[in-house]
Parts: structure tokens; sequence; C-alpha cells
């Protein structure tokens, strides 16, 4: 049985395009178009990373940080 993946993404809303990419200490970076109200831009940053790494927008979480620029999200286990 295989354990779930934590990643930290730093988050920056109101860019010109959507973005993700990864840094050299392991954490990621996220440029959403998504303003930070109302939870858009949490669900633009959900919507990014589960396409990223390819599995479902349902089993993308974020486990800290849900109002803060730095977040954890936790993501299904690498097959």
């Amino acid at each position: 049985m295989s354990t779930a993946r934590r990643i930290q993404i730093r988050v920056k809303a109101n860019a010109r395009e959507d973005s993700l990419q990864a840094m050299a200490d392991g954490t990621w970076t996220a440029q959403l178009k998504a303003q930070p109200v109302d939870g858009k831009a949490n669900a633009a940053l959900i919507a990014l990373v589960a396409t990223q790494f390819k599995c479902h927008k349902r089993d993308v979480s974020i486990k800290s940080g849900a109002t803060a620029r730095l977040k954890t999200l936790v993501l299904p286990a690498e097959e």
C-alpha cells in the first residue's frame, strides 16, 4: 500500500497565465489567473496541480495554508 504525496506550493494570484514549475529546493511555484477571493484561486490551483500530476481534482486537497500563499497539498501516491 502506498502513501499520499505532499508538496509545498507558493502561490501568486492575479498572474497573466496559469503555470506551475518546480523549484530547486523541492517546492513548487504556481501562478494563477484567478482572484484570491471566494476560494477561486484555491480551486484553480487544485485543477492546475491535478492536470500537472495527471490525477483527478477530487484526489488533490489542500492540507494546510488554505488562506496563505504557501500551501501544502496532498496528492495520490505515484504508481
